[in-house]
């Protein structure tokens, strides 16, 4: 059974609440286990123990926010290649559009690179206008239809790769499905 971990910092609740919608989008492919962690109750261990990782934070500056940089810097760091392999992507929240939340997803894709883990954007469109290229993203909370919509195929799309490159079920690859997939315009 693959296992997916949501890992998630929030100042102000936004990113929680995005968490909340990868979760239910991972719990969508039967057979992968899904748990949910906000940074400060985080250890090493609920990243050695996931398959696959959705990693949020709250835009800071364009990047992800000081508390997932710490968790990195020092209680990942001494697990430095253990984590080789895994499959991983990214979401964030912000104060408002033009805040840097793409920015954000990559500099937390780029921590997670740094440890080695395989890194994915999704190429579907969740709605009419809205992707997650570079990971879901929002600004404030996640209100809108597309954006709950990007958060949930996140969640999805990690449990599929996690189902099919963990546990070999070929049947999960999204390329392999008969569900319609959204292409622009």
């Amino acid at each position: 059974m693959g296992k997916v971990l949501v890992l998630y910092d929030s100042a102000s609740g936004n990113t929680a609440k995005m968490a909340a919608l990868v979760v239910e989008g991972g719990g969508a492919i039967p057979g992968v286990e899904v748990r949910l962690r906000k940074i400060n109750e985080a250890t090493a261990d609920d990243v050695l123990w996931c398959d696959g990782l959705a990693l949020g934070s709250p835009t800071n500056m364009g990047v992800l926010s000081w508390k997932m940089k710490r968790f990195w810097d020092e209680t990942m760091a001494p697990h430095w290649m253990k984590v080789d392999g895994k499959i991983a992507c990214a979401f964030s929240s912000s104060g408002g559009w033009g805040g840097g939340t793409e920015l954000a997803c990559q500099s937390l894709l780029t921590v997670l690179m740094n440890f080695g883990f395989l890194v994915f954007g999704v190429t579907d469109y969740a709605s009419n206008l809205t992707t997650a290229h570079y990971g879901a993203i929002t600004a404030r909370e996640p209100r809108d239809e597309g954006t709950q919509a990007a958060c949930r195929l996140l969640g999805k799309r990690l449990a599929e790769w996690v189902a099919v490159f963990c546990d070999g079920r070929k049947d999960q690859h999204p390329l392999n499905k008969s569900d319609a997939r959204l292409g622009p315009g």
